[in-house]
């Protein structure tokens, strides 16, 4: 039987009065809806019991049913609690979902299953107002601690207009600001030790190694690290919320603002998923010239991540030459696409236009250009001895431990695991291309530098397979859903104009329906989880992002090491804070 399906038979065998029922879906993950009072021990089961375990919560959301038209073989529910895992024996994914009624439902938590459960269970909290049961800290994690309501739930205003003005009286700056004074408690972390009280102190929000808004309180014993804790959401700017409000197309560009180091890499998995939903298949040409791009932004990513790292720890020179190396590949980008950091060029059906004449020579001169870049900061980074000496042995995990904590990407494979989804489940065409996974083997921050490194190179070969063979065609498939459609199908009579003047203005309505695509993007694995209620905008938006699930990591990473070590490890992790925040 297909390991992906065969859980599907396995459950209700096992756990016959939970109430497991299976719900078919575009995307063909196998999906189960699980009795509320049951959940917990059928997640228990597929955690640790299973065969082939799930031992990876890939991602846990909510969606808020209440004006949903189209749930046909769905049981009622005001909310459902969505668990996504991933079993690496089974190469196979499984989403579980559990519908709770009312207007403050509840679930239980799964923290003690797995610890990336936290961050996204207090999101679920934040934005849909579902309490999760036995939680550690169950507090705002993305908006502030005043906020008023839930900002997923429907009935909560989708735009600024919509909302009156904003005033803040003199006694309520005085109320927030108390509100925001550092209490240790309230944060589970201890005031004082068995002989001495622990000094507090705060890293950013506006620190150059936080890479971005990010509060880091420190809890410290002298100079060594005890615990710390992660204050986020400077950066929430509702990319899921506006992703209810755009239409399926319009909503292209936002994704790019989301990693905004990675450009079209962020339009990758929403338009793979979009196309699921309507049943649209690109055509060949379009398949390469979308991997051709993403993979010109990994490197564009990378080279950010690298200059960066080196400056984190000291070394001002490389992070100029990686720059202008990235510069360069940019270059390319924008003579293809014409814009640099966010084309927003992927379109639904394939891309917004043809190569333009020329591209071979750009694409070929900057392959010729980057490999030897690439050997000389081996020589004066990775083989130096400062570098090394602040990053081997630092911040260091098992590949075990990672997989619980969710960890994809880079991180994951610097733990020793050769995973890359491009290579064991590939998407988009990339079963057509030969590359390597590499990895490292102590998981440390070195070993996160040279598999950064390393994948720079992989990608390079990879754009010199879309050089050689990039196939004749078109460049958008011809379907009545792609975007912008068609134009020789416009002038046929009114009521072609018509519909085609309406797919270039709103865009497609798609067919009532669930889709999720993972793609690996330059940080790990981002996914979205898209539901169309057969509208002309998504029902909800649900982006999954790598950097959210990293930076949940860094307590676990820097307990017992200095401030400095701290530097080092928020710099080898290569995260994004609109990644985090979205």
């Amino acid at each position: 039987m297909n390991p992906e399906q065969d859980i599907l038979q396995e459950l209700p065998r096992r756990f016959a009065e939970a109430h497991i029922r299976p719900q078919a879906t575009c995307d063909g993950l196998p999906t189960v809806w699980v009795a509320a009072a049951r959940a917990h021990d059928v997640l228990r089961y597929l955690q640790a019991e299973a065969d082939r375990p799930y031992r990876m919560l890939y991602d846990l959301t909510a969606i808020d049913e209440r004006r949903r038209s189209h749930r046909a073989d769905q049981p009622p529910g005001a909310f459902t609690v969505v668990y996504h895992l991933y079993s690496f024996e089974r190469k196979a994914d499984l989403r579980l979902k559990v519908a709770l009624p009312g207007e403050r439902p509840g679930v239980r938590t799964v923290t003690d299953l797995w610890p990336a459960a936290n961050w996204y269970e207090r999101e679920v909290w934040d934005m849909f107002g579902i309490a999760i049961e036995g939680h550690p800290r169950m507090a705002r994690i993305l908006m502030p601690p005043w906020w008023e309501g839930h900002p997923l739930r429907k009935e909560h205003p989708t735009r600024a207009t919509e909302m009156g003005p904003f005033r803040m009286s003199a006694a309520k700056q005085a109320e927030l600001e108390d509100r925001l004074e550092f209490r240790p408690e309230e944060w589970g972390l201890a005031r004082q030790g068995a002989d001495a009280e622990f000094m507090f102190m705060n890293m950013g929000p506006n620190h150059p190694g936080t890479h971005g808004v990010l509060r880091v309180a420190l809890q410290l014993d002298g100079q060594r690290i005890v615990d710390l804790a992660c204050d986020i959401g400077f950066h929430h700017r509702g990319a899921e919320k506006m992703g209810e409000r755009q239409t399926w197309h319009t909503y292209i560009p936002y994704t790019d603002r989301i990693d905004y180091v990675g450009g079209v890499m962020n339009n990758f998995p929403y338009v793979l998923a979009v196309e699921q939903l309507a049943g649209i298949k690109a055509p060949d040409r379009a398949k390469v010239i979308r991997i051709m791009l993403a993979e010109l932004f990994r490197i564009i990513s990378h080279l950010v991540y690298y200059g960066t790292f080196c400056q984190d720890l000291g070394a001002m020179s490389p992070v100029f030459y990686m720059f202008t190396d990235r510069e360069r590949a940019l270059d390319v980008v924008a003579a293809i696409t014409g814009a640099r950091m966010h084309p927003g060029w992927f379109r639904i059906g394939g891309v917004a236009q043809d190569l333009p004449a020329g591209w071979e020579r750009l694409v070929r001169d900057f392959l010729d250009y980057l490999p030897p870049r690439l050997d000389e900061y081996d020589r004066v980074v990775l083989r130096n001895r400062i570098f090394q000496d602040r990053t081997r042995g630092i911040g260091a995990i098992s590949a075990d431990e990672a997989l619980a904590w969710g960890a994809t990407g880079p991180l994951l494979r610097a733990c020793g695991l050769a995973w890359d989804f491009r290579k064991q489940t590939p998407y988009g065409g990339y079963d057509q291309f030969d590359f390597e996974v590499p990895t490292g083997q102590q998981g440390d921050s070195y070993d996160r530098a040279t598999v950064h490194v390393a994948e720079m190179r992989q990608s390079l070969r990879i754009i010199e397979q879309c050089l050689a063979h990039m196939p004749p065609g078109p460049y958008k498939a011809e379907h009545p859903l792609t975007t912008p459609p068609p134009r020789e199908r416009m002038l046929h009579d009114i009521e072609t104009m018509i519909d085609h003047f309406l797919g270039v203005s709103w865009g497609p309505v798609i067919p009532p329906g669930e889709a999720a695509v993972r793609v690996e993007a330059a940080k790990g694995c981002n996914s979205y989880y898209l539901i169309s209620d057969g509208g002309a905008s998504a029902y909800r938006t649900r982006i999954r992002t790598p950097s959210f699930a990293h930076l949940q990591m860094l307590p676990r990473l820097s307990r017992g090491l200095m401030i400095p070590d701290l530097i080092a490890i928020l710099g080898s992790l290569d995260f994004v804070l609109a990644d985090v925040d979205r």
